[in-house]
């Protein structure tokens, strides 16, 4: 359970995100011909047969590149960069499609509005996640101030996503246009559905993601087909920012002074070990501290006594929470949460904690303002940490409702 302390500097670090919203008229609910559709490309075989699914069509299709990343920060040339072949392979891939592409560098923006904030998370010893962040504030975020989404009934402009997710719309009424719904892909393996539940609306409105009715190895078939330079490429994996000759502890240390504190074991209160800071060591994480007969796990941080305690065994029922706290939910729908929030017995639910978890059943209950929600975990989870992204889904049709920031949890014992 994180301590008063700890909860004020993670809400402090929620309110320090930008929240940004973009107008966009429904219009039609699919591109019609003639519609300016830009897709977003990355360099790997997801986007590039995004790209030429969408270049099969009659559209008026570009594609855009984002650099977030300024490998200067680390080393004094850009030379030999990965970013550098991405780009390269964005470029053979439009080349081949022809269509016009473009690189638009926002590195900068990524600096300010996911990576600052991300570290400034982690030295508090709070666990966020870079690429919820990065698909709210640069994807669907900054991307988008840089290009033309202006609409009309008669035409719209389209953002195209290698995202594995779909999108449907509600049948309109008398009283209501369709509604865009974020549902998950048919790969569930490759669902990305985790990352894009903190998108607007208005956002969601304009998006396409042309892979959700497909699995990974025909995407993978379309691009050898087509003789795309990208068909064979491997999946990139980890955060963005960290690139493949780095561990990641390492990285941050290279951003984030050492802070030394005491490694407490929480049963008698001993100080056992010193860690290097509060970063170095995540809730659930196995502890590797000599001396130890039992293996220690991380359950709990104190930011204010720059603390970390451990316990002792993989079962140890302080590693398992049966409830989590979460601070500012999103609704994706943010005029229409769902009914029974406030209800004795609650909402019904989905959730997830991590992107690479099944949802579990849940139970959501809401204060007042329906954007500070306790969640009972059907299943208790092993190591969840504030930081951590709760993201709830429909039981029903599986549809995105929002998500929101872990500030607390409640464990077992």
């Amino acid at each position: 359970m994180a301590t008063p302390l700890a909860r004020r500097a993670l809400a402090r670090y929620i309110r320090r995100l930008p929240v940004r919203t973009y107008t966009t008229h429904v219009g039609h609910t699919e591109p019609r011909k003639g519609d300016r559709v830009f897709v977003g490309m990355s360099g790997g075989v997801d986007s590039s047969v995004t790209a030429k699914l969408l270049a099969d069509k009659d559209y008026d299709l570009s594609a855009v590149f984002m650099r977030n990343w300024d490998t200067r920060d680390e080393s004094a040339s850009d030379k030999g960069c990965e970013w550098e072949k991405d780009w390269e392979d964005v470029q053979q891939v439009c080349k081949a499609l022809d269509i016009p592409c473009e690189m638009i560098d926002l590195s900068q923006e990524y600096w300010n509005r996911v990576f600052q904030p991300s570290l400034h998370s982690w030295e508090d010893g709070i666990t966020p996640n870079p690429d919820v962040l990065c698909n709210r504030e640069i994807k669907f975020g900054a991307l988008l101030e840089h290009l033309p989404m202006a609409s009309s009934s008669s035409s719209k402009t389209w953002f195209a996503t290698g995202h594995y997710a779909r999108k449907t719309w509600t049948l309109p009424t008398s009283e209501s246009p369709p509604r865009a719904k974020l549902l998950r892909p048919v790969d569930l393996i490759k669902d990305q559905t985790y990352f894009l539940a903190s998108m607007t609306e208005q956002s969601l409105n304009c998006a396409l993601f042309p892979l959700g009715d497909l699995n990974k190895s025909e995407v993978r078939e379309i691009a050898k087909k087509a003789g795309l330079a990208t068909a064979e490429r491997k999946e990139s994996m980890g955060v963005c920012f960290v690139g493949k000759k780095s561990k990641f502890g390492d990285f941050i240390s290279s951003y984030i002074p050492p802070n030394p504190g005491p490694i407490i074991d929480l049963s008698t209160g001993d100080t056992v070990a010193q860690h290097k800071g509060l970063w170095t060591y995540t809730i659930g994480q196995g502890a590797k501290l000599p001396g130890m007969r039992q293996r220690a796990f991380v359950v709990k941080k104190d930011s204010g006594l720059n603390a970390i305690y451990i316990a002792f065994g993989s079962h140890n029922p302080l590693l398992l929470s049966r409830s989590v706290i979460v601070s500012d939910f999103s609704w994706i729908w943010k005029d229409s949460p769902p009914n029974h929030l406030k209800t004795e017995d609650g909402y019904g639910a989905e959730v997830k904690i991590r992107h690479r978890m099944d949802s579990t059943t849940c139970t959501v209950h809401s204060s007042d303002s329906d954007h500070d929600l306790k969640i009972t975990l059907g299943n208790p989870e092993v190591g969840v940490a504030p930081g951590q992204v709760a993201v709830v889904y429909d039981r029903e049709e599986g549809r995105v409702l929002g998500c929101g920031t872990i500030v607390d949890t409640i464990s077992l014992e």
